[in-house]
């Protein structure tokens, strides 16, 4: 369980601009689609779109939104 807790956190998917919570190793994204933002599972949607800017992961870091993880079959 440990090695799914390294990877909680929120990520981006820069082609869609959406930002999805992983809290739960139910599903992880994959890359390229998906860059690990930051660890900070809580942090703001504000404060996300600060650190996108700063690491530049998008060039439109202001419309970021948040997503949803795919459900599962």
């Amino acid at each position: 369980m440990l090695s799914h807790v390294s990877k909680f956190g929120i990520y981006l998917n820069a082609g869609d601009g959406k930002v999805v919570r992983i809290t739960s190793p139910y599903w992880f994204p994959e890359e390229p689609d998906w860059v690990y933002v930051t660890n900070e599972v809580n942090a703001t949607l504000l404060a996300i779109r600060d650190v996108i800017r700063e690491k530049k992961l998008s060039v439109s870091a202001d419309s970021v939104t948040w997503g949803r993880i795919p459900v599962k079959d």
